[in-house]
């Protein structure tokens, strides 16, 4: 049986980045991916904003992660190419009764330390972006967008400068304790047993099914699953904005959305779409193109020049949720050994947005935890 320092489950965004934190602390670390490539899930499939801190509240996780991950990642992307813009963005009113909205997130974001944040009128947004409609807006100089991949591609290369490596399609079937370490049983092609004394569950839409088969684990310390799909519609054409534009969000849902991808490209969405919580494999991504018609009510609120069949399917994500469509949205749950009596295993639930912002910090975070 092959003994490692720490296996980190799941090469997304938040996987990788917690398995490099662990290498540059001298851990000799692998990551087993259950698919033939990295971040094939959650991470790809996405707005690929990098998000100010805008929305969370005050002392949660998210809050606190994304606003010390938006700075960590921005100066990441710098010290290693990795493609990204600080685009800016707008969050508009629609109408009157929308205005105290703007003043209520400002506050927030203020509570969370995103100290930039400008108060604009409507004729101050429009001289920004003359094809929007509103009534007022916040200008969020500090949200950008990133290369997703690009940035998994080079978490990877630090994890392996410090010694550490991926393996691919090594899914992970159950963990069980040995005598100071965890076994992991891994299935695939070649299936081996590997002994960690650290173990981190970052397995994104699977990671409650995995608590579940992990030894030792309590059941009431793993919350249940549920699955909500996101679609995204591409605009045909190049858009008239330099910067995103957000509606006022709803609860977790920050709206149908316009993004812009680095060459200029623009998307809209997310929607909701939720899925039954035994959703089945091989999930499926497909957007189906009568959804569209709810996307041009939405977006013409805050862009009325959008015109008829400019939107076509792109693509779409399926999130981790840890809550139902009828509750709350919950903050991240890092459970490590304080919250759940197992030494050595850190386990990651509901790491949606901002959790692409915030993977630097969350690597610090469960190091923390750890030592």
């Amino acid at each position: 049986m092959e003994q490692v320092d720490a296996v980190v489950v799941g090469a997304g965004v938040v996987g990788l980045a917690i398995s490099r934190a662990l290498a540059l602390k001298g851990f000799e670390t692998v990551v087993l991916e259950r698919e033939n490539a990295i971040g094939t899930g959650i991470s790809s499939r996405n707005s690929e904003v990098i998000h100010a801190g805008l929305y969370y509240a005050a002392g949660s996780l998210k809050a606190r992660l994304c606003v010390q991950g938006r700075r960590q990642l921005y100066a990441f992307c710098e010290s290693h190419g990795v493609p990204h813009r600080r685009c800016g963005k707008l969050v508009v009113a629609t109408d009157e009764s929308q205005l105290a909205g703007l003043d209520q997130l400002m506050a927030k974001a203020a509570a969370n330390g995103v100290d930039d944040l400008q108060k604009l009128s409507a004729a101050q947004a429009l001289a920004m972006e003359p094809q929007l409609a509103c009534v007022g807006a916040i200008l969020s100089p500090s949200t950008g967008i990133i290369d997703s991949h690009g940035l998994m591609l080079a978490l990877q290369g630090d994890l392996q400068r410090a010694g550490g490596d991926v393996a691919l399609s090594s899914p992970v079937l159950r963990i069980v304790r040995g005598a100071g370490q965890h076994v992991l049983q891994v299935g695939g092609d070649e299936p081996m047993e590997l002994a960690a004394r650290i173990v981190i569950n970052a397995a994104g839409l699977w990671a409650p099914r995995l608590a579940a088969a992990t030894e030792g684990l309590n059941a009431d310390s793993v919350p249940q699953a549920h699955f909500s799909k996101g679609n995204y519609y591409a605009l045909v054409g190049r858009a008239p904005f330099s910067r995103l534009v957000y509606p006022l969000p709803q609860d977790a849902w920050l709206g149908v959305h316009l993004t812009l991808d680095l060459g200029g490209q623009a998307r809209f969405g997310p929607d909701v779409e939720w899925l039954p919580d035994d959703v089945a494999e091989p999930l499926d991504y497909v957007v189906d193109p009568a959804r569209a018609a709810g996307f041009y009510a939405d977006v013409r609120r805050y862009w009325p020049g959008l015109r008829e069949g400019a939107l076509q399917p792109a693509y779409s994500g399926i999130r981790p949720k840890i809550h139902s469509r009828f509750e709350p949205a919950p903050d991240f749950l890092i459970h490590g050994p304080a919250e759940h009596g197992v030494v050595g295993l850190v386990n990651l639930f509901g790491i949606e947005s901002p959790g692409l912002t915030s993977c630097l910090a969350i690597g610090d975070e469960v190091v923390g935890r750890l030592l």
